[in-house]
């Protein structure tokens, strides 16, 4: 009788269209991270929209998924949804790179501008991949922390800078520091054990980190707003009921409206956290200077890999 109840009350869950669907998100970013609390309130805007059909857990700090296999997981339907930042997909695709090039947009404003410039080009790209843009949030303007002065970039040299895109790796080499691949999660630690001694990031990441623990300055260069994009596997996406996809499509909606202004009270509360625990700097004129000019040797280098597409989204971004 038990077995035969509890069929009938999943025939009749199933009939008013009432199955769940449970999916994994991983992320790379820790708890209290801003994106990750965004992505948490996403997740939960989500589970109350379709009415408690789709549950979406959400699985921070690497703990399912390095950053690095993220994108590989929601395409072969590992999982059903995930985040990484756009720009560590650089090498595979030069494109996904245009919020990294130094100096391009360093203000929320441009930040923007140049989103819905690259969005449609972006989109085609991952819709060819079998996967579908939900919404992307930026981090703050990136800075440069260090353990001792920096006046000049001769004062770089010899530096172990942690990478996580090919830009920072092409500043490296420009500079002279030597380059460290390091993903988010692991940063504190390449930082406690000296792994590395250099990093461009936001001042998210250097709260998130506890930066001051073991370097001295941080310096508010904003060489760009990278952005980080959440998105689904497309033929799962497509298999839900319209309801279900429009439900997700409005979470979306909210979650990118939410998360640009929550980057933006980050940026002002966290940089003001980094001012009471360590020196907090504007770049001297000459340090300023010549990393402009290592933003137009980057610029146009990535003009290079990025072909026509990437030249007419610069040539539109700067009308």
């Amino acid at each position: 009788m038990k077995r035969f109840l509890t069929l009938v009350f999943c025939l009749v869950f199933s009939a008013f269209g009432f199955a769940i669907e449970k999916w994994d998100m991983p992320t790379p970013y820790p708890v209290g991270n801003f994106h990750t609390v965004n992505i948490q309130k996403f997740a939960d805007d989500v589970e109350k929209m379709t009415g408690g059909k789709i549950k979406i857990t959400v699985h921070p700090n690497a703990s399912l998924f390095k950053m690095g296999e993220i994108k590989r997981a929601v395409q072969t339907g590992q999982v059903q949804i995930g985040e990484v930042i756009f720009s560590s997909l650089e090498n595979e695709d030069p494109i996904m790179g245009i919020d990294a090039v130094p100096f391009l947009a360093t203000g929320y404003d441009e930040a923007s501008k140049l989103w819905k410039i690259s969005k449609p080009v972006i989109e085609k790209r991952f819709d060819a991949q079998g996967l579908k843009i939900l919404f992307s949030v930026p981090w703050p303007p990136q800075g440069l922390y260090t353990k001792k002065e920096i006046n000049s970039i001769a004062d770089l040299k010899g530096l172990k800078l942690r990478s996580y895109n090919p830009t920072i790796s092409r500043i490296a080499e420009l500079v002279g520091a030597q380059p460290v691949t390091i993903q988010a999660a692991e940063l504190a630690q390449a930082l406690a054990t000296g792994v590395v001694n250099a990093f461009i990031s936001s001042s998210a990441t250097g709260v998130d980190t506890k930066a001051w623990e073991t370097m001295t300055y941080f310096y508010d260069i904003k060489a760009w707003l990278p952005k980080n994009v959440v998105f689904v596997n497309k033929k799962m996406f497509e298999s839900l009921s319209k309801s279900d996809r429009d439900a997700i499509l409005k979470a979306a909606e909210i979650a990118e409206k939410r998360g640009w202004e929550m980057s933006k009270e980050n940026y002002a509360s966290t940089k003001k956290t980094l001012s009471e625990k360590m020196k907090v700097m504007e770049p001297s004129k000459q340090l300023k200077d010549s990393l402009a000019k290592i933003g137009e040797t980057l610029t146009n280098d990535w003009l290079k890999k990025a072909g026509k597409d990437g030249e007419t989204l610069i040539k539109e971004f700067n009308k």
